[in-house]
């Protein structure tokens, strides 16, 4: 399957792994990493929203994890051969039995959000079968530093059942990032951002094309640094 390519690092992609998307790209260019040293992905997949978080904050470590086996191994290989390989690492396990003594000042994923079914199209990536948010919520918990961000990507209409599980589970939304996929559409993701700690909530409101195959301002602004556009 063809690479995907970035300004500064290429992603190789699977048939058997959910490919690059614009959800991941989003997360990537928009979770809060500037103040965090120590960084989780849950779920990497190919390993993107690590590598572009890699990108933006040069003092961060990254530890990646994924249920799949055939993700892990493409999120090492896309590791291994970026500029940021020193300060990326995965392993192939089961997030519900992750056990370590290291605390993260970030943890973000794109976690599955269709409810079970019988397609078999890209089921655990994107199904509840391996990992429901209850299970993402309070593992997370468990591992963030006291001012740590708990960052993730979700269809907006998960985002009333997502926010309910994690206030009963201890955390505060701090910031929400409700995103159209183009102007004057309703809502259609939404970034949530948690903490251990109660702060003002931040609300911002983005869109990704201002009409059908044009990208909006505000995209193309978030992306540059990453995305190589085609010149008109």
């Amino acid at each position: 399957m063809k690479a995907f390519r970035f300004k500064n690092f290429d992603i190789q992609q699977s048939e058997k792994v959910f490919r690059v998307g614009t959800d991941g790209v989003l997360l990537g260019a928009l979770a809060q990493i500037e103040q965090a040293r120590n960084v989780l992905e849950v779920g990497t997949g190919t390993g993107l929203i690590s590598l572009m978080l890699a990108q933006r904050n040069p003092s961060a470590q990254f530890l990646g994890i994924d249920i799949n086996e055939e993700a892990a191994l493409l999120t090492r290989n896309n590791f291994e051969h970026s500029p940021f390989r020193s300060r990326l690492t995965n392993i192939h396990q089961d997030f519900k039995q992750f056990e370590t003594d290291r605390k993260f000042d970030l943890i973000v994923s794109n976690p599955p959000y269709f409810e079970a079914s019988d397609s078999s199209k890209d089921k655990i990536a994107r199904q509840t079968v391996e990992l429901n948010f209850l299970q993402l919520i309070s593992r997370s918990v468990a591992l963030l530093t006291g001012e740590g961000i708990f960052s993730v990507i979700i269809p907006y209409e998960a985002g009333e059942s997502f926010t309910a599980v994690a206030e009963q589970s201890g955390l505060f939304m701090n910031r929400r990032v409700e995103i159209r996929g183009i102007q004057q559409s309703k809502p259609k993701r939404l970034i949530l951002e948690f903490s251990l700690k109660e702060r003002p909530l931040t609300k911002l409101d983005f869109t990704i094309e201002k009409s059908p195959r044009q990208y909006s301002d505000q995209y193309l602004e978030l992306t540059k640094d990453f995305h190589v556009f085609k010149k008109a």
